[in-house]
């Protein structure tokens, strides 16, 4: 068995939702690529300018028109329009033999009919080689700098050859792509011009849910579009990494709008447009910006050295839930269990332990494991950082010195096979003998009790566990036979726990589980 990382995967729920990155026009045509969000009913809006602010920042209020009392944004975007951009990019993509690109619907049908590579007899034909599909993709982007350089979406930019900035008094630049952040979507431009109007980064920690914003695009290259809502919701978990807690908005956000601005009332940025969930592939009031803090810290490392250094503890974590606190006869559920400790990583030499709840990161608070995974990476290379953890009841300061997060590492009796034997809680459990982890392709250093099978509507079952996992501790206790199990489970029904804490291990990593005792 593959130790493997253990990621905050949250999603938000969708329902069958066909979405795609948008923005890439090839012979008049839409062609849309298909991106991870589309699998969470989120779209990424690639191809829009939203506004961005000159370079000192607008502190004045919408105006209140007499008479019909109604808010109006015309002094804001009237300030900050200059320094919004258009990016349009040349795109060249392989593609193999008789291979077509995404085509979203009206047109889908039109080409399966017209220009789909079939023979008259509907046999595909065979064209050989791959072939290069080149096509066009437009973004937006705004001016944080007055030496040139300008901010967009990864996605927007991603496999340019060629990256052209066109700006709102029609001059049109070569731009230089700096550096990009695959994992916030970020990317740094830089273009060779003078008398840039510039943005200002304001800080989103202020934003509360209802506050005004204004998004200004240049959707479809159809010229500036302005809209305004409120903030929804702060600190969204969208599926599309653990780095970025993404901001809500309400203000519509029109397709091709990534890369451009999201302003406060005071015109100041305060985050960039990413994505919208959507089931129709417009918008319906609910889109996505990356925090203007996330982008700040992205841009001043992409600046200095183009690439981003993320913190590498060297621990897999997991939510510390109401069950697990329970069993663990803890109230507070704050912090993030470790699941895990990667073998001679800091977290090992600093003396992190399997079942440790981290719980304050330099004296700061940790809300929850992804709350921790930012905290962590947030750190530089070389840097040593205190953790607060909780064993055993008690709290404990560790010391590690932390390293450079490499994108690559992991963080995240012989005989015949015996008989399965039951357990109290769903489970059919087997010893692990050389036999089965050969038939099972298990890694020799995994040792623990195998699940055999689960039953259906068991409470093993309704935890995520399955045929397959091995179970590694019940309790603080490591076990190798189905009996330390079950004497486990008795010794915490003794104590008078409600649930029983088990650390299990797949091909994802280990992880921990409370089973309810009173299901059994």
């Amino acid at each position: 068995m593959q130790k493997g990382s253990a990621s905050s995967k949250g999603r938000i729920a969708a329902g069958a939702l066909a979405i795609g990155i948008t923005g890439f026009v090839s012979g008049g045509l839409l062609v849309s690529e298909g991106h991870a969000l589309a699998r969470a009913g989120l779209m990424q809006s690639a191809a829009a300018a939203a506004p961005a602010l000159p370079n000192s920042p607008l502190r004045t209020a919408p105006r209140l028109l007499p008479g019909n009392q109604q808010f109006s944004f015309a002094d804001l975007v009237e300030r900050v329009s200059p320094a919004v951009v258009s990016v349009q990019v040349d795109v060249e993509r392989g593609m193999q033999p008789g291979a077509m690109p995404e085509i979203p619907a009206p047109f889908r049908d039109f080409f399966r009919r017209f220009d789909d590579g079939s023979g008259s007899n509907g046999n595909r034909r065979n064209f050989g080689s791959p072939r290069t599909f080149r096509s066009q993709a437009a973004g937006s982007g705004f001016i944080v700098d007055a030496a040139g350089y300008v901010v967009t979406n990864n996605h927007v930019v991603e496999s340019a050859r060629r990256i052209t900035v066109k700006l709102s008094d029609q001059r049109e630049l070569e731009a230089k792509l700096v550096g990009a952040d695959k994992d916030t979507d970020v990317a740094l431009l830089k273009v060779e011009a003078t008398n840039l109007p510039t943005v200002a980064l304001g800080d989103d920690r202020r934003l509360r849910v209802g506050d005004w914003v204004v998004a200004v695009g240049n959707p479809f290259g159809l010229g500036g579009t302005v809209t305004a809502g409120i903030v929804s919701s702060i600190g969204r978990d969208i599926g599309n990494g653990p780095y970025t807690d993404y901001i809500q908005i309400d203000a519509p956000i029109n397709r091709g709008n990534s890369g451009g601005p999201t302003f406060d009332s005071s015109g100041r940025v305060v985050g960039m447009n990413t994505a919208i969930y959507s089931p129709s592939g417009g918008s319906v009031g609910i889109g996505f910006a990356v925090p203007a803090t996330t982008i700040e810290a992205i841009v001043d490392q992409l600046k200095t050295t183009g690439s981003v250094n993320r913190g590498w503890l060297g621990v897999q974590i997991q939510d510390f839930t109401p069950e697990l606190a329970s069993s663990m006869n803890l109230r507070d559920t704050k912090g993030a269990i470790v699941a895990e400790v990667v073998d001679d990583s800091p977290a090992q030499r600093a003396g992190f332990a399997q079942g440790d709840v981290v719980v304050a990161v330099n004296g700061t608070e940790v809300g929850d494991s992804r709350a921790l995974t930012r905290q962590v990476a947030a750190l530089l290379s070389g840097q040593t950082a205190t953790f607060t953890v909780l064993r055993d009841g008690a709290r404990r300061t560790l010391t590690a010195t932390i390293e450079r997060r490499d994108p690559d590492r992991l963080a995240s009796a012989d005989g015949d096979t015996p008989s399965a034997q039951p357990s109290s809680l769903g489970m059919s459990l087997m010893p692990i003998n050389p036999s089965l982890r050969r038939q099972y392709e298990l890694d020799d250093s995994v040792s623990g009790v195998f699940i055999a099978s689960v039953e259906p509507d068991s409470e093993a079952a309704r935890k995520g566990l399955q045929a397959g996992d091995v179970i590694t501790r019940v309790g603080s206790q490591p076990v190798r036979l189905p009996s330390d199990v079950s004497r486990g489970i008795d010794e915490a029904e003794r104590a008078g726990r409600e649930s029983v804490l088990m650390l299990v291990a797949n091909n994802d990593g280990e992880r921990f589980v409370a089973l309810r005792i009173a299901e059994g």
